[in-house]
């Protein structure tokens, strides 16, 4: 087990040590001619890694060859690593906030390559088995994912001279500064030494197939597998087609791509550009990249290429696209075609409200007289009314599918539409009026048309386009009754030409509402062409020359209580009487509520054909239930309850805490203070089975906990206020020297000569319930003093165990502190009545003396101290 363990630690490490790997790649070639039958070509590999990635580059990489055709495998190459180098991005421009640092390794590998004519061609292929780890524009999990870098060879079945070929070679623009959610541009320009037509396009990057697609273990030394490559597995809306989302293009003659960019991150992003010889396409070249986007910020004028008024409002609402916090001001002008102005703000973000139509300028100027200066310009198209739309027939894949065009425009003319019928590339829009396709799929078509008129408006409508394999056919119904000689209309729903069968005693056997009058159970049958596209179904229609129509029997219910009135009936219409006591009168089995006896009546209909009946309900009252009167309780006292009826029985619930449940008067016992509830049902036998219930509660209040307070002292004619409680009533005795003897709170004040005095109160509650407490008072003939015993005896007797002062006319006890003779504190308090042990620590101390000190405010304010000695006896 312990070398088992060692060996997942190494393969651990080395998944650890592959990811963060390369970070983008390319294949190009040169042919330096033909020897016999075969061509020769110097291939050339080029790997991009991140410079703070601890990888080193693999030596050798092991390139294969494929037939472009069959996928075949024609040869495996093992090139050396011949050269590497460093290339990076140091940010001198002040007008970029929190630049990156970018930085790349790059190796370079190159072999010479001798390959036969072909008529189909060659694919060359590299892979690795990690690209950089954490990529945004990919699904959620997929981590350490490989790559395939390939490029193609043109064979000699489309084009002579295709297979004596140089490959498109990208530039060497590997370094830029990409900030997000701000606008920028990346070249991907490549040079084509043969002069071939080139034409760019964002496509889907390739997994690797030695990690098993997506992720896994392998070697980069091995040869790569063969084609088709698997796309990476894109998500978050990005896709081959938009890896930097929508807000991001590619221009198709240039490769230059621009836009704004995502949110900070690192995306992957594959440049295909196609080779064009004589017009015919010959081969196409790849170039993969991740690219970092940074939380950076451009302060720049950044305004979109149009502001398009083009649907109702004429008020256009101005910004800088750029967010930068080095945008410190701003300048905005709109002028008309004459190159007036009409208005001028420096607000951020202002708004104008045009009068009139037409096509404006508008100019930002951000930072004037500041160093990172900026304009940008505009156009305001004001031409309200614009509305792109289309509708669309036939809908069945490998039939065709017209488009039409519905665009409306109050100005100019509709002159331009840009049709994506399938998902398809820039490149591949259709700019027709109305196109026309077959789908070779059935699903969900998002079918895009980008129209524009005379006046400059351009807008977009999206619409899902269901392609199925038969027109949908819908049914108003499949299966119906009707009565002889009635005549019944048919109805479907769906786009074509409809032909019913059979057609006797049918009119209009061609529409979508064909009239029938069967004289006997048909089935009709309905076939539906769109275009070619068949759909078949078909309504069954019995003839019945009567209504069969079977009510429940009469019945006895309680009265109130709903009834189902049961019926069987193939009926199709029902009409019940009366209708206030029933759900729904036309329903063929209502609920009816019955108050008293009642006999309903019910009609059931088809078409011409009706039959009656009635049922009979009779009603016999609930018994008459009373549980009495809610009722409270002292704690744990016993609650007489008083119930009545009219009934011949009686059972109280629940029964455990109740003496002899089953009469009227039980006695209760309940157990839990709070709100008790005891249900009484009665019963009879009139007929109605069910009992006649009420509820009362009886409420058992908690126990009293009377508390009149501590004893205490205070001295003569000092104010005592007293504090009780427990309870919602209260009386205290004697009343010598009290200011009332029915509230919670009177004052004590004595002026008598008399040493103690004991107070009584009586507490009760809202249910009359009684308990009392003492409170004693020892009166002091002094001023205001604390009274300290001069020795005591913690010996654990239970008499002078604790020195504790005695307070007497004293507001509060500020402390009682007491000290060795090494002047050591080992006891203080400021609770009135709390005392010293003779420990420290848990520790008894030795007998000797000990010095105490008193602080605390008599009753009149005033502060009061004090100092002694205490001698403590063992």
């Amino acid at each position: 087990m312990k070398k088992l363990f060692v060996l997942m630690c190494m393969i651990t490490s080395t998944i650890a040590a592959r990811a963060d790997h390369i970070s983008g790649g390319e294949i190009y070639y040169i042919c330096t001619g033909k020897l016999g039958n075969n061509y020769q070509y110097e291939v050339y590999l080029r790997l991009f890694m991140l410079c703070t990635s601890p990888r080193q580059f693999d030596n050798p990489a092991t390139l294969s060859v494929f037939n472009k055709a069959t996928y075949a495998r024609v040869i495996d190459v093992s090139a050396n690593l011949n050269r590497t180098e460093t290339i990076s991005l140091t940010n001198t421009d002040l007008c970029i906030s929190n630049p990156p640092r970018i930085c790349y390794k790059v190796g370079y590998y190159q072999f010479n390559l001798s390959l036969p004519v072909s008529a189909d061609g060659y694919i060359l292929s590299y892979q690795v088995n990690f690209r950089v780890d954490g990529m945004n524009n990919l699904a959620p999990g997929y981590n350490r994912i490989g790559a395939t870098f390939t490029a193609e060879i043109p064979g000699i079945g489309r084009l002579a001279s295709a297979a004596q070929n140089n490959s498109a070679k990208f530039g060497d623009n590997d370094l830029a500064i990409v900030c997000a959610n701000n606008s920028f541009t990346y070249s991907f320009a490549a040079k084509d030494p043969d002069g071939d037509e080139l034409h760019y396009a964002l496509c889907d990057a390739y997994a690797s197939s030695i990690d098993g697609g997506f992720g896994g273990f392998g070697d980069n030394n091995e040869p790569p597998g063969p084609p088709p490559y698997r796309p990476l597995p894109y998500g978050g809306g990005y896709s081959g087609g938009s890896p930097l989302g929508n807000k991001v293009k590619i221009d198709p003659k240039t490769g230059m791509i621009t836009g704004v960019a995502p949110g900070a991150g690192v995306y992957v992003i594959d440049v295909c550009v196609s080779e064009y010889r004589n017009g015919i396409f010959i081969a196409m070249q790849r170039r993969d990249l991740q690219i970092t986007i940074a939380p950076c910020t451009i302060a720049a004028a950044e305004l979109p290429d149009a502001f398009m008024l083009c649907k109702e409002s004429k008020t256009v609402a101005l910004a800088n696209s750029s967010i930068s916090p080095l945008v410190n001001s701003y300048t905005w002008q709109i002028t008309n075609s004459n190159g007036a102005s009409l208005f001028n703000s420096t607000d951020p973000l202002p708004t104008y409200t045009f009068a009139d139509t037409g096509t404006y300028k508008v100019t930002l100027i951000i930072n004037s007289d500041e160093e990172c200066v900026d304009t940008a310009s505009s156009l305001i198209k004001v031409y309200p009314g614009f509305k792109p739309a289309f509708d669309y027939t036939g809908i069945c894949f490998t039939k065709p599918t017209q488009f039409k065009d519905a665009t409306t425009t109050v100005y100019g003319q509709v002159n331009g539409w840009q049709w994506n019928l399938n998902n398809s590339p820039v490149s591949s829009f259709i700019a027709e009026q109305n196109p026309v396709i077959t789908y070779s799929s059935m699903g969900a078509k998002q079918v895009w048309l980008i129209a524009s008129n005379t006046v400059g408006c351009i807008d977009t409508v999206i619409q899902t386009v269901d392609i199925v394999d038969k027109p949908p056919l819908n049914l108003a119904f499949t299966d119906t009754l009707i009565c002889l000689n009635d005549t019944l209309q048919l109805k479907a729903g769906g786009n074509g030409m409809y032909v019913w069968s059979p057609v006797v005693n049918m009119l209009n056997a061609n529409t979508a509402t064909p009239t029938v009058q069967p004289t006997q159970t048909t089935t009709y049958y309905v076939d539906l062409d769109d275009n070619g596209c068949l759909n078949r179904d078909s309504v069954k229609v019995n003839v019945v020359d009567h209504v069969t129509l079977q009510l429940m029997n009469d019945t006895v219910i309680c009265a109130n209580d709903p009834i189902v009135l049961r019926t069987i009936s193939d009926g199709l219409l029902y009409n019940w009487a009366p209708t206030v006591q029933l759900n729904n009168a036309a329903l063929q089995s209502p609920v009816a509520t019955t108050p008293d006896t009642t006999r309903y009546h019910v009609t059931a209909i088809i078409g011409s054909c009706s039959d009656s009946a009635d049922v009979t309900v009779y009603t016999v009252p609930y018994p008459v239930a009373y549980a009495g009167a809610d009722t409270l309780i002292c704690y744990g006292t016993p609650a007489q309850l008083h119930g009545s009826t009219d009934g011949s029985s009686v059972t109280w619930t629940p029964s455990n805490t109740l003496e002899n449940p089953a009469t009227l008067n039980p006695l209760a016992h309940p157990t839990k203070t709070g709100d008790n509830t005891y249900l009484l049902a009665a019963y009879d036998t009139k007929g109605c089975p069910k009992p006649g219930t009420d509820e009362v509660v009886v409420t058992m209040l908690p126990d009293i906990n009377a508390f009149a307070g501590r004893d205490t002292t205070i001295i003569l004619g000092q104010p005592l206020q007293l504090e009780a409680t427990g309870g919602t009533g209260y009386q205290w005795s004697p009343a010598m020297g009290l200011s009332s003897t029915s509230i919670s709170n009177p004052v004590a004040t004595h002026y008598e000569s008399i040493d103690f005095i004991r107070y009584k109160v009586i507490v009760n509650n809202q249910a009359g319930c009684l308990d009392s407490a003492f409170i004693g008072v020892r009166i002091f003939k002094t001023r205001p003093s604390v009274f300290v015993p001069t020795g005591f005896t913690p010996n654990g007797d239970g008499r002078n165990d604790v020195l504790r002062p005695i307070a007497a006319g004293m507001q509060r006890m500020e402390q009682f502190a007491v000290f060795n003779r090494w002047g050591q504190m080992v006891f203080t308090t400021s609770i009135n009545g709390l005392g010293w042990d003779g420990t420290v620590n848990g520790k008894s101390q030795p007998p000797g003396v000990f010095v105490w000190m008193v602080k605390a405010t008599d009753y009149t304010g005033r502060p009061y101290l004090a100092r002694g000695t205490v001698t403590l006896i063992r």
